[in-house]
């Protein structure tokens, strides 16, 4: 797979998915999975999104994501994307809706079938909508699909829920709409080396910029280190108010991790349950305790995990 900065031409005929795909979510699968399974017939699956959030450059504030570009790059290659185009918003938000469709799908992308979600918009001021694609579409002879909402719960899955149930703690609802599993890769840190002294040594890792913050509390996790080994994890996403943190990390510590130090190495530390939320203890043999019995819990929802 190949990703670009900047739109190029295409030299053959396309299979376009159209959406900013946060999260690459159960939806969101269905829209490219679509695009992609056209290469059985001859054409090339592609992926038009943006490198920023359109809603945030429209509304003139952050809004945090679901996934870094790795993540979403990765996802992409597995479904069967081909091309992914991360294309400027301000470089295009002038266009209207036919300019976009003709200069943008049909003239440099080729786009002989389009994929896009039931609430897709696009030209300036998001005048275009399903129907309008779908007119123009029979115009220049190009086949829409035009995918209806997921549901789960009664409730259309989307990014925004998916978030929500990312910031309540109920990570397991959030990875079962996500397709996958949320997490991390960040550097490991030095920290306090506190958990030496309790017994159960850790890895800190900052927050992702722009990353939606979990809540506060305990996690079984999946970590995966630079030596592609996997261990269960209990990750604590919060400030550590017992020993007086003010800054907002994850701290995993790997029950069975036997090995030396890995400071200054990537790890990839993904939630799969939440377990408690992040509370004050009296004093470091109480938060000790509480450790050793948490390690068991993550333990035993990891095994389940890999059953």
């Amino acid at each position: 797979m190949q990703s670009f900065n900047t739109l190029l031409p295409e030299k053959q005929n396309c299979a376009v998915a159209l959406g900013f795909f946060d999260g690459v979510h159960r939806g969101h699968r269905k829209v490219l999975g679509g695009a992609a399974a056209q290469r059985a017939n001859g054409l090339l699956p592609v992926c038009l999104t943006f490198s920023e959030s359109p809603k945030a450059i429209i509304g003139g504030s952050s809004i945090p994501f679901l996934m870094t570009r790795e993540d979403k790059l990765r996802v992409l290659e597995k479904i069967g994307v081909e091309h992914v185009f991360f294309t400027d918003f301000r470089a295009i938000m002038h266009l209207s809706a036919r300019e976009f469709f003709e200069k943008i799908l049909i003239d440099t992308l080729r786009a002989k079938q389009i994929f896009c979600g039931f609430n897709y918009r696009f030209g300036k001021n998001a005048e275009g909508d399903a129907d309008m694609l779908q007119r123009l579409c029979d115009e220049f002879g190009v086949t829409l699909t035009v995918v209806p909402p997921e549901t789960d719960k009664g409730e259309v899955v989307c990014s925004t829920l998916i978030k929500k149930l990312i910031a309540d703690g109920d990570i397991r609802r959030a990875n079962d709409l996500l397709c996958g599993e949320f997490g991390v890769k960040e550097v490991i840190r030095h920290g306090r080396h506190l958990g030496h002294t309790l017994g159960a040594p850790t890895i800190n890792q900052p927050l992702t910029k722009g990353l939606v913050v979990p809540k506060f509390g305990v996690y079984a996790s999946r970590v995966t280190l630079e030596d592609g080994k996997v261990y269960c994890g209990v990750t604590n996403v919060g400030i550590k108010p017992t020993v007086g943190g003010k800054t907002p990390l994850w701290e995993t510590w790997m029950p069975q991790y036997k090995g030396g130090e890995i400071y200054g190495q990537t790890a990839d530390v993904r939630l799969l349950d939440f377990i408690r939320e992040e509370r004050k203890f009296e004093n470091l043999d109480e938060l000790k305790a509480e450790i050793l019995k948490n390690g068991e819990k993550a333990l035993e929802i990891y095994s389940m995990r890999n059953a």
